[in-house]
């Protein structure tokens, strides 16, 4: 999994890279660099992530906020918030994002026909000791 998130924050700085001509541009409105970086590196941080962890993600609310910061040429050292950053670029954090992709994706799981494995699979329980406790239907793990 770990990889997995590497190789979406890669993607999502090769995309930034090409677009920075534009998005490190001084002339260029906050709200378009916003809108151009929710459009063009976001889309590839966030392709496929419905089924990684939450912990693992916050690699890449990180790098979310490094393209943000170096979008606007601020530094860590100038001490500026990043809910001022975010709020001046209209760009929410990447793990809201993300979440809202997990709960469209479990809506696409409870539509599914019943044999399906992937709906079995959401179906797993944790028990009080952090263990999956299957659940037994009609001689199956569901």
């Amino acid at each position: 999994m770990d990889q997995e998130v590497r190789h979406r924050i890669q993607a999502g700085w090769n995309n930034w890279r090409s677009a920075s001509g534009v998005l490190c541009d001084k002339r260029v409105l906050l709200k378009f660099k916003g809108k151009f970086h929710r459009t063009v590196a976001r889309p590839a941080m966030l392709y496929g992530t419905e089924t990684t962890s939450m912990r693992k993600t916050e690699k890449m609310d990180v790098a979310e906020m490094r393209m943000l910061r170096w979008m606007l040429g601020v530094t860590k050292e100038g001490e500026i918030r990043n809910e001022y950053i975010r709020g001046s670029t209209k760009v929410v954090e990447i793990s809201k994002k993300i979440q809202e992709g997990r709960v469209r994706w479990h809506g696409h799981l409870l539509r599914r026909e019943e044999h399906c494995v992937g709906r079995h699979r959401w179906k797993w329980k944790c028990g009080v000791e952090g263990r999956r406790e299957d659940q037994e239907r009609d001689g199956m793990i569901v």
